[in-house]
């Protein structure tokens, strides 16, 4: 059978369910790596050890297989897994939260998009084969897998960690080889780690009161069922960790910066069960839960699955509803004919964000740019002072400013905290051991956010404390114009994120400038600071799902000079309804900026800024000097900077 560890979170007592490790950002293998949620690590790995010993494990009778596949995410699908679901992590070294690794008994491939090209390649050692998709003549892992092996391959997976869509999908694309999907009774990957895989997380599982939550769980559940009924179906899987924590009102500490809890669920027209750990079963748990919701032990998932599915009596008229990320596995346990595969129910209620969640994310905005200004001031004046900082310290300082908010709960990610040719890695995070020593001649880009009882942040400033070249001071700007261009955007009902992504990029095209990563992912609400199904980007799934009033979504256009710099800019904004002077049509959308920070105007080309483009920028400093400004009273020196950062142009 399949197992779920975890290592959790080391914590301190001075936040009841802190996400993160309080002032730290690394959590240490015993293995003797060193990994953070999306961090980058200067050393490489040596896997030769690891894919030998798996190489033998393919090679066995009972598994008979030439390939085998790590993906990246643990068995709920989540981004960002627990330390000991970090498979792919351990094979290849590459810890990026985007990537797939094939591994052949004579080679391995990491396949990774543009945001980690730079990281992987850094991190991988000469085992491994880089292979940067999206790029000409690069294939998917999946058509690598369809087209560059030889005939009759057998390919093993782990049924928990590749979704029904997609082993169907690729099962089919082999078939004119000859090849095939095998799943395996026991990940190798798990074999080869052995004992110095981290152990399971228990951590402490919570109410969110419905006063943050804006909407009972009775509520919830009723809307979901109210679904079940218009699909003629018999229950609803619930197997995504975020949807979880979300239905229930429940938080958890079980993956850093992520308030989710190990869980899945069950929901039919006449009941709630919820499969968790018995050890976070705690009474505030069952006495907030009550009569409403059945709970049993998370290890009897798929055996209760298969018992409920003849209860109930699931058929091909009369199925379960499963989302469209549930694994191989679990719909193995229902059967195909009993199950139909959807757009998750739960995953479109989450995204559109009730008027007690959009209030939430206004009010942790303005004390987090309270927080994010405090650090900028101090940062500025340690830099003029002559201070030797290192991008791992500045990260702290600001953790440290955040830890001081009504509130505050943890981060909501690992701190983008880079100088210089840093900067240009998409996704970098500072190791503590070996990072760079913030210049004020160089660029610094400073990415992080924090989780709150009311909302999660998630916003993006760069800035130079010296003198900016000509060359930087063009690409912020071009990078600014990208950003204005979505916050002021107005656009017709059912329009997606995938059609106004070209509002971004369009400044920085005239440069002959781009940039290899979305424009803008939902930010969940105390939950993940990645949420879908939603987003603004140039992949074709983004438009199956049109941006919705309620929605929330990042503002993140950037340019990276590989080697020398990187600029990015980036806030939430709300999705709201338009006031237009006509209604052609079904109405209109437009976005409501809700992040309040600074846009350092010294980086401005002001000779391709138009005139349009100063008044908006003029009109958000003086509404984040009159929405942060009250918070500074007792940091003079904060209140000092916001004002001279906010001075019109």
């Amino acid at each position: 059978m399949w197992s779920r560890c975890s290592l959790g979170a080391l914590r301190t007592h001075r936040y009841p369910y802190l996400l993160t490790p309080a002032f730290a950002q690394t959590v240490r293998f015993s293995s003797g790596t060193t990994a953070t949620m999306d961090a980058i690590k200067t050393r490489t790995v040596d896997t030769t050890e690891r894919l030998a010993k798996l190489r033998e494990l393919l090679k066995k009778p009972d598994n008979n297989v030439k390939v085998f596949i790590v993906p990246s995410e643990d068995q709920h699908f989540s981004e960002y897994p627990a330390h000991s679901d970090e498979r792919r992590a351990f094979i290849s070294g590459f810890n990026g939260s985007a990537g797939c690794a094939i591994i052949t008994l004579r080679d391995a491939f990491l396949f990774t998009d543009g945001r980690y090209f730079l990281q992987a390649s850094e991190q991988l050692d000469s085992n491994w084969k880089l292979m940067k998709q999206g790029l000409p003549d690069v294939p998917t892992w999946q058509e690598f897998l369809s087209k560059h092996l030889e005939q009759g391959t057998r390919i093993g997976i782990d049924p928990t960690l590749i979704s029904a869509v997609d082993a169907e999908s690729l099962q089919k694309s082999l078939e004119p080889r000859g090849s095939e999907l095998v799943s395996l009774q026991q990940n190798p990957v798990d074999i080869v780690w052995g004992k110095d895989r981290p152990p399971c997380p228990h951590n402490s599982v919570f109410p969110l009161d419905v006063k943050y939550a804006g909407e009972s769980f009775q509520d919830k559940l009723q809307r979901l069922r109210e679904e079940i009924t218009k699909k003629n179906a018999v229950a609803s899987v619930v197997t995504l960790l975020d949807e979880v924590a979300w239905l229930f009102n429940l938080r958890g500490t079980d993956i850093d910066f992520n308030p989710v809890f190990f869980a899945y669920a069950v929901v039919t027209p006449t009941k709630a069960i919820l499969f968790m750990n018995d050890a976070q079963v705690q009474q505030s748990i069952k006495t907030f839960l009550g009569s409403d919701v059945e709970i049993r032990p998370y290890e009897s998932f798929i055996p209760s699955l298969r018992q409920l599915t003849a209860t109930l009596g699931a058929s091909k008229d009369k199925p379960m509803l499963l989302g469209d990320k549930t694994s191989l596995a679990v719909v193995e346990a229902i059967g195909q004919e009993n199950a139909v595969l959807i757009p998750s129910p739960v995953a479109a209620m989450k995204a559109i964000k009730n008027e007690t969640e959009i209030e939430g994310f206004r009010k942790c905005h303005i004390r987090d740019g309270a927080a994010l200004i405090r650090y900028f001031a101090w940062l500025e004046e340690q830099l003029k002072e002559g201070v030797e900082l290192n991008e791992s310290q500045a990260a702290a300082k600001l953790e440290e400013f955040r830890s001081e908010l009504d509130l505050f709960r943890g981060l909501s990610f690992t701190t983008i905290s880079s100088t210089g040719p840093n900067a240009a890695v998409i996704h970098y995070s500072p190791d503590p051991d070996d990072c760079a020593i913030i210049r004020k001649d160089q660029i610094y880009l400073c990415d992080s956010g924090g989780q709150y009882l009311d909302g999660t942040t998630d916003v993006t400033r760069t800035l130079h404390f010296g003198t900016p070249t000509n060359e930087e001071k063009r690409a912020f700007t071009r990078v600014l114009q990208g950003h204005i261009s979505i916050d002021t955007a107005v656009f017709p009902t059912g329009t997606s994120g995938y059609i106004i992504d070209s509002f971004a990029r369009r400044a920085l095209w005239q440069e002959g400038w781009d940039y290899r990563h979305g424009t803008g992912h939902g930010v969940g609400h105390f939950l993940n600071v990645h949420e879908g199904p939603h987003g603004i980007g140039t992949r074709i799934v983004y438009n199956s799902t049109p941006l919705k009033a309620g929605m929330t979504v990042s503002n993140e256009p950037g340019y990276y000079a590989d080697g020398r710099y990187g600029i990015r800019t980036e806030s939430v904004v709300i999705v709201r309804e338009a006031d237009t002077p006509n209604n052609f049509g079904n109405g209109y959308l437009c976005f409501e900026h809700v992040t309040m920070c600074p846009i350092q105007t010294k980086l401005i080309d002001f000779s391709v800024l138009t005139a349009q483009e100063k008044e908006w920028l003029n009109s958000y400093h003086a509404e984040t000097l009159e929405k942060v400004g009250p918070l500074l009273r007792n940091d003079l020196r904060a209140l000092q900077w916001l004002e001279r950062e906010c001075s019109p142009v």
